[in-house]
């Protein structure tokens, strides 16, 4: 066909039609509603019977929650209120609980005048992993990563400020011993110095020099006992803690079970096996009650220390099994590629298996981390006082008894809002580190 004759056919176009808008059923919220909720009859008939039990459990409670009274001295004028205001038949929420006894809930009985100091630990903590969970932040940051917990363990329970700084000198005995002992008598005795050594350290020295730097320079803050400490603050505290620990001591036990050295895999198969096999409450109860018949007579080992080493070590432990996973998951090329480069095994390790290992890993062990935070409530049981605990202790008292739910949902609401966070956290990380769409 020639050009002048196709210039001249009826059904050739000459110029493109304008842009048109989709149809309605395949854009904005129809559209949405349709691939979600209504895209077969039978998730129309699940979505309607959603919407009806929601709506029924909205319509029994949001009352209760909105027309809650707030400001009460105790359940009894609680209940005079709402009798006064809605008639003795109604039901509204106690909220007056929360504002009369919050401060209990969330530091226990720590001084109401050093409030700002666990405050300032939390801002401190929050600005110290910055630069762990996102890259945009300075790495200079890193520094007070380093220091943080020392800061912040001075900051909670107060006392000399020497201690701190003695304990953080055991840490860079042990880098020092791990980096360069392991040329000089080579890896393995460098890792059981690098062990040792600050364990030694921390029980002969750090006593008397912390007293004697203290002697020359006096300089602390007023010191707060661990029984005044509770409430979610506890919970901070051990789950916190634990979840830092419980990472890196899970990673030497992930590495120490594949070892080839049968000293090395064995006590980590055995450690990991016992711990695992016995439930949380149990090692709890030997920390409160069991731990002190081995101790040297006279030995004030503080309960909330003891709890924070048993719960380290049952997180690391289920830790170590997420990570073996992680690593089992890995092809055997990845670890012939690493030995073909000429690295050794901390180099290998460190740059190429446990970059992969831990991104394959990441809902397993934001999973433990959720479980440990939410299994700081157990330490009820061995006489600490949680945000459970501190609820009993509210219900005992005549003004709050027979007060419940307000309670329970205030701290359920806590717990969730830092659980969901991590889980959110988690999945951030995985889309950030997902390279195989890349």
């Amino acid at each position: 066909m020639s050009d002048v004759h196709a210039q001249t056919v009826s059904y050739v176009r000459e110029t493109m039609l304008p842009e048109a808008e989709p149809p309605v059923t395949e854009r904005g919220a129809i559209k949405w509603l349709r691939e979600n909720l209504f895209s077969s009859w039978l998730n129309a008939i699940l979505t309607i019977l959603s919407l009806f039990v929601i709506y029924y459990v909205l319509s029994h409670t949001l009352g209760w929650m909105l027309y809650g009274i707030w400001d009460a001295g105790s359940l009894t004028e609680c209940r005079q209120i709402r009798n006064e205001l809605y008639g003795e038949d109604a039901s509204v929420a106690c909220w007056a609980v929360l504002a009369d006894r919050w401060d209990q809930l969330l530091f226990g009985f720590y001084p109401q005048d050093l409030y700002w100091r666990p405050v300032a630990a939390l801002l401190v903590f929050f600005v110290a992993v910055s630069p762990i969970l996102f890259e945009g932040v300075p790495r200079k940051l890193f520094y007070l990563t380093a220091a943080a917990p020392f800061i912040c363990f001075w900051l909670i329970w107060g006392g000399t400020i020497w201690g701190p700084i003695v304990v953080a000198l055991g840490f860079v005995i042990a880098g020092a011993i791990f980096r360069y002992g392991a040329e000089m008598v080579g890896p393995l005795l460098a890792i059981i110095g690098a062990f040792l050594v600050p364990i030694l350290y921390w029980l002969l020295l750090a006593g008397p020099l912390t007293g004697m730097l203290n002697s020359i320079a006096p300089i602390g803050m007023q010191y707060v006992s661990s029984d005044e400490i509770g409430g979610f603050m506890l919970a901070f505290i051990i789950g916190i803690t634990g979840i830092i620990l419980s990472f890196p001591l899970g990673i030497l036990l992930a590495l120490g079970r594949q070892s080839d050295l049968f000293i090395i895999n064995k006590t980590c198969v055995t450690f990991i096996e016992v711990i695992r096999g016995v439930p949380l409450i149990v090692w709890l109860f030997t920390a409160s009650l069991l731990l002190n018949y081995f101790l040297p007579p006279g030995t004030n080992f503080d309960l909330l220390l003891r709890v924070i080493i048993m719960v380290t070590f049952f997180a690391s432990a289920y830790m170590a099994e997420v990570i073996r996973g992680g690593l089992a998951a890995l092809p055997r090329g990845q670890y012939e590629g690493a030995d073909s480069l000429g690295l050794n095994y901390w180099q290998s390790m460190q740059l190429i298996i446990l970059p992969q290992a831990l991104k394959i890993s990441i809902p397993g062990i934001v999973n433990t981390f959720i479980g440990l935070f939410k299994d700081t409530t157990l330490v009820v049981f061995v006489g600490l006082s949680d945000p459970i605990g501190f609820s009993n202790l509210i219900r005992a008292t005549t003004d709050w008894n027979g007060i419940y739910w307000e309670l329970f949902i205030f701290i359920g609401l806590c717990f969730f809002i830092c659980c969901f966070s991590m889980s959110k956290y988690s999945q951030f990380l995985e889309r950030k580190l997902r390279t195989e769409h890349r």
